[in-house]
């Protein structure tokens, strides 16, 4: 490595030689630096980077955690876990050398989070807290499993939060059916709900849907792809696990259904989503449809719960536990 200074800009600048995972050797630079010191520290970063040394920030160890697993995570999965790194870990701990930060230093931070007051004068809730320590929790791991960190702090000062367990709420058929007239005056959100509600999709699987899915004469519906929005964009993703990649059977009543709806799209291609909207839309459907059935409120998530056979963990269809009844 090497440090000059620009003489037309009075700024210092680093030049670089690294070698990728291919074994070929590249040359780089890193400009703007306005001091010889601050570009010899970033230098000395980058030189600990490489050589996986610990004794640099936590906030330079973060970015080697960044490198190694976030294309191995869900887009917005990651989109989480690197918003809660920014907001409230990185500006603790983001100067600290990483194999200096001890269990006490991490109950301090816990504490800080504790105090936190939001605009409506709560604290952050339980389920959150837990959710921030298990991804510090999480980085520390990966320096003690892959970097040689001796131990994790995180994990020895104890969690400040636990996960909350809601009650889960069902509907009995009969309220599902109120919920569903209630439904008709909007076409697309009726449709949704039928799917989600009959084959107990989760909303991700339902938005990915497209015509090809369907095979009609099988009465069958393949589920191999999920639908997110990330940064503004549109995702297609594989299904949340390799279990969840599967074929569902589908009632007649709901293949004629879903041919009805496919009718009254505009001649969509076999490729395309078929139901072009949010999940936010769904949620406010969810709570527009209680209210005017007079059914109570349940997540849209509990719609696929009582599709889970308790003894197995096999997923089935309400159709099929209806079938099997009669």
């Amino acid at each position: 490595m090497s440090i000059h200074k620009d003489n037309a800009t009075g700024k210092w600048r680093v030049v670089y030689r690294y070698t990728d995972w291919t074994g070929e050797t590249h040359q780089s630079s890193k400009r703007g630096f306005p001091t010889k010191r601050e570009a010899q520290m970033w230098e000395r970063e980058l030189l600990l980077k490489k050589e996986a040394k610990l004794d640099m920030t936590f906030e330079s160890f973060y970015e080697i955690y960044v490198e190694d697993m976030q294309n191995r995570i869900r887009d917005n999965t990651w989109g989480t876990k690197t918003n809660i790194a920014r907001t409230k870990i990185l500006p603790y701990f983001g100067k600290r050398k990483i194999g200096e930060i001890e269990p006490r230093d991490i109950i301090a931070w816990q504490n800080e989070l504790l105090a936190i007051r939001q605009p409506n004068g709560k604290p952050y809730s339980a389920s959150y807290l837990q959710k921030i320590h298990s991804q510090l929790s999480a980085i520390f791991n990966h320096a003690v499993n892959f970097y040689h960190l001796p131990s994790n702090p995180a994990q020895k000062a104890g969690n400040m939060g636990k996960e909350e367990h809601r009650e889960m709420l069902f509907w009995t058929k009969e309220e599902y059916l109120k919920f569903a007239d209630a439904m008709m005056d909007k076409p697309v959100s009726y449709y949704a709900f039928e799917i989600l509600y009959w084959c107990g999709l989760r909303m991700g699987e339902l938005l990915a849907l497209t015509p090809a899915d369907f095979n009609f004469e099988t009465h069958t519906l393949q589920i191999n792809k999920s639908y997110q929005r990330v940064h503004r964009e549109d995702v297609i993703t594989p299904p949340k696990t390799l279990k969840s990649n599967r074929t569902i059977k589908m009632p007649q009543f709901l293949c004629d259904e879903m041919q009805d709806y496919l009718k009254m799209l505009y001649e969509p291609k076999e490729d395309e989503r078929i139901f072009t909207i949010s999940k936010s839309y769904l949620h406010h459907e969810m709570n527009r449809g209680s209210k005017v059935s007079g059914v109570k409120r349940i997540r849209v998530h509990d719609l696929r719960h009582p599709y889970v056979k308790p003894t197995t963990k096999k997923f089935i269809t309400f159709f099929e536990v209806f079938r099997a009844a009669s």
